[in-house]
């Protein structure tokens, strides 16, 4: 309003540009000529200014609330309701600014699920020994079975991308059963050796996937690295390996099956071609997986493992501590 009125705007001019009534620009203009720059920041107020107990909040959202309330987490005007009601004076927005300082988010939530296995240590320096010093003249291979893929299929065709618009597809699909994907990931290459696709993924059909994998890589020591799913461990596929010792499995530990780098290799086929794709039957599903690790063969590249054990278990042993603590 100063600034205008330097240029010779009227009162009336200036109340129209910045949104003001005449009057208040008069007011703003007569505390300037009477102070200066000094006189346009804002007079003291009478009373005291609103203090908020930060600690109070603070504990109040690292506790749960109360079963009364009926509800699994704070939100911002929740909790300002809930202290107000108890005396306090606080709004939505400052619990809001305390939450932001404190780096507090009760909106958010996370997994988290550490190893009970007993052989914990004694796994993860089998399975990390094979990335990281993989024996001389011999392959190790990355074998799991990604269940439950679904042939889903759109029910209307689908709007493609247009200048401004993603691609567009109805909200419902149409299921056409499911088939499980078998996939043995080199570890050196980083190419998929060895994939099959069954309808079911039993202890015979892993039996029959492992001969599938030892006929892709004849005459050498072989080392397999699977999970701790009951099929790998079953009775036949132990009687097999006892006939084909050049074949040994490495058990990754249980809930570690991210040690398992094939599971790196599952989310890349799911994000690019399955999770996306529309499928008319189990037929063209395996097809378009087929399709997939064929072109994903000509482009792949190692996954270079960088954790060594002890940092693995470091981690491992702190997490669960800090779990348990909490």
């Amino acid at each position: 309003m100063v600034l205008l009125a330097a240029d010779g705007l009227s009162n009336t001019e200036i109340g129209r540009r910045v949104g003001m009534t005449r009057q208040t620009v008069i007011l703003w203009r007569a505390r300037y000529e009477a102070g200066g720059i000094d006189a346009l920041a804002d007079l003291p107020r009478s009373g005291r200014p609103p203090v908020v107990d930060e600690a109070a909040v603070v504990v109040a959202t690292l506790n749960p609330p109360p079963a009364e309330l009926g509800i699994t987490h704070w939100s911002a005007r929740l909790l300002a309701d809930h202290l107000t009601g108890n005396g306090m004076s606080v709004s939505f927005a400052q619990v809001a600014r305390i939450w932001r300082a404190w780096d507090l988010q009760p909106h958010r939530v996370r997994t988290f699920k550490f190893s009970t296995d007993p052989l914990l240590e004694a796994k993860v320096r089998d399975v990390v020994g094979l990335y990281l010093d993989p024996p001389a003249n011999a392959v190790v291979v990355c074998v799991d079975e990604k269940s439950q893929v679904q042939a889903l299929d759109r029910t209307a065709p689908l709007l493609p991308i247009r200048f401004g618009k993603p691609e567009a597809r109805t909200h419902d699909h149409l299921r056409h059963g499911t088939t499980t994907l078998f996939a043995a990931l080199e570890v050196a290459t980083g190419r998929i050796s060895a994939d099959a696709c069954y309808p079911r993924h039993r202890n015979g059909e892993f039996l029959t996937f492992l001969k599938t994998v030892a006929k892709a890589h004849p005459r050498v020591k072989l080392h397999v690295v699977v999970d701790n799913y009951a099929t790998h461990n079953h009775p036949r596929v132990q009687a097999w390996l006892a006939k084909h010792p050049r074949i040994t499995l490495h058990f990754t530990p249980t809930s570690c099956s991210w040690l398992n780098l094939v599971e790196v290799f599952f989310g890349i086929i799911t994000r690019q071609a399955i999770r996306r794709g529309t499928f008319t039957s189990v037929p063209d599903l395996i097809g378009a997986i087929r399709i997939f690790i064929d072109a994903y063969n000509e482009r792949c590249k190692p996954f270079t493992w960088t954790k060594t054990a002890d940092q693995i278990l470091t981690k491992a042993q702190r997490k669960s501590t800090s779990d348990t603590r909490h």
